[in-house]
């Protein structure tokens, strides 16, 4: 099969659900051609397919750019321009966000995207005919998938969202949608897609030809998060249930892993642009296309401090991709991923540490640093300290510290009950609960899990609590004391609310 480099070549939405006049459908083109004419053949389905992929990809939605709602938004990385884009980028990081933030409705849109194509791809599909049937079943299994992933980001940032799981073709069917519905209803439906996807005949594991698709290993590892976050943020729900359903489906994800242990990976080949379709511990990717100008990776070059040469063969002119000093403190010494993911930059225009995690010195990358990193959205280190933390939940320790060491390990750091010991170890991270975290924020530093492990380590006091007990010397000009339980969640954006105020109500204290 294709590698997901690909943009749609048909018209995927026939409504525009994000941020639209209610009289948009109204509207008509004369020289557009239907959606029903333009999926007529497998070949159209497999770009609809490709196109629905292709939407991850956007730095609004959950490509390799999507910082200003993840690491920026916590304690890892600090904006601290607040004068470009009218401050608006600064809103995340300072806990100063508004609903009329227009990089809020770019990110709402961009996860409303995918799920409206993966819509119009389903409502079609049974109108084509297949050579193989099976790959009809392939295909509608990985589109319940991106629409399930897509929901499980909504409901996690923003709470309560519209649930749409058809394609939108009436005026009257916008307006019936354009409603928050329960978060347990939207879990609902992501629980009914993964388990959808679980019975399918997607493969295990995608081949290397496959990258950046859908796999059964990436399916269960999915709905093992989603019990996960239930069992840890829903008020009034069965938190025992949500957290065994949460180990159930984590353990069959892990054992459905192609290596033995975690160790006999090097940390580095995690982010070897040469291995990127061979490392087992790969679960889930967003593809990049490395030296094509328009669907290469950035990270390399972007982060590249003035005066390096570590990341790309591009010369910078600024500081590369910073990180806050409470994230550096967080390094212990001796530990493999401080030197792999951080390094210092003496140029006396940067004299900071940057990011170093995502590497591509090659030739074919060149002096324009058109990388070949893909984004890992999953890899079996997350998967593997989600069981220490399901097994912590669970009350039993034990276990989730042998899950805990796996990780530490493989980092060439002592056992969790060898750090006892050291009172600097525990002074810091007093609890389990705390460790894991640590080892969370170290392992998967800049790839976009930080502010949603924040999310479901802690409830909204907690949060507050946590974020204002760090040093405001480690985190420039962005005021920590801003942050209150409103930040628990995004506000819903202003123009989404402004459709039907009555049903899209705003999240309390915007």
């Amino acid at each position: 099969m294709k590698k997901i480099y690909y943009t749609i070549t048909y018209v995927l939405l026939t409504a525009c659900f994000s941020g639209c006049s209610k009289d948009f459908l109204e509207q008509t083109n004369p020289n557009a051609v239907s959606v029903d004419r333009g999926f007529q053949t497998e070949t159209d389905i497999a770009n609809g397919v490709y196109g629905t992929y292709q939407a991850l990809r956007s730095s609004n939605c959950i490509g390799e750019g999507a910082q200003t709602w993840t690491d920026d938004r916590s304690d890892d990385v600090n904006t601290t321009d607040n004068q470009s884009n009218n401050g608006e980028p600064f809103q995340f990081t300072a806990f100063s966000l508004v609903s009329s933030n227009t990089y809020l409705q770019s990110h709402w849109t961009a996860l409303y995207t995918p799920i409206s194509r993966a819509n119009l791809v389903l409502s079609v599909i049974d109108k084509v005919s297949f050579a193989s049937e099976a790959t009809k079943t392939q295909y509608v299994a990985e589109m319940k998938f991106i629409r399930a992933l897509m929901y499980f980001n909504l409901v996690s940032e923003f709470g309560d969202v519209p649930l749409v799981t058809d394609r939108l073709t009436s005026t009257e069917q916008v307006a019936a949608l354009t409603v928050r519905v329960k978060q347990e209803t939207v879990y609902a439906q992501i629980i009914a897609d993964l388990k959808d996807v679980i019975a399918s005949n997607l493969p295990i594991t995608q081949p290397a030809a496959g990258k950046g698709r859908a796999s059964l290993q990436a399916a269960n590892g999915l709905l093992g998060q989603v019990y996960l976050r239930m069992g840890a943020t829903l008020s009034g729900s069965d938190a025992t249930t949500n957290f065994n359903n949460a180990k159930t489906y984590l353990l069959a994800c892990y054992n459905q892993k192609t290596f033995t242990t975690l160790s006999t990976i090097p940390y580095a080949d995690v982010f070897d642009v040469t291995k990127k379709t061979t490392c087992p511990e790969i679960i889930f990717q967003i593809a990049y296309l490395q030296g094509d100008v328009n669907y290469s990776s950035r990270l390399a070059a972007n982060n590249q401090a003035k005066g390096e040469t570590i990341n790309s063969q591009i010369v910078s002119t600024g500081s590369g991709g910073t990180l806050t000093e409470d994230l550096r403190k967080e390094f212990e010494t001796g530990d493999v991923r401080t030197n792999f993911s951080i390094k210092y930059a003496a140029n006396v225009a940067v004299q900071s540490y940057f990011i170093t995690k995502f590497r591509d010195v090659s030739a074919a990358a060149g002096v324009l640093g058109y990388g070949g990193n893909d984004f890992i959205i999953m890899r079996y280190a997350d998967i593997i300290l989600n069981l220490a933390e399901v097994y912590m939940y669970l009350g039993d320790n034990t276990t989730a510290i042998q899950y805990l060491d796996m990780v530490r390990t493989r980092a060439g750091m002592p056992a969790y009950a060898v750090m006892q010991a050291n009172t600097a170890y525990t002074s810091r991270y007093p609890s389990l609960k705390l460790a894991i975290l640590h080892e969370r924020r170290v392992e998967l530093a800049f790839e976009h899990h930080r502010w949603n492990d924040l999310t479901r380590f802690f409830n909204a006091a907690d949060l507050v609590t946590y974020i204002r007990s760090k040093s405001q010397a480690d985190y420039n000009n962005s005021p920590l004391t801003n942050c209150t339980t409103k930040d628990y969640y995004f506000p819903i954006p202003l123009n989404e609310v402004k459709l039907d105020p009555a049903h899209m109500p705003q999240n309390p204290g915007y």
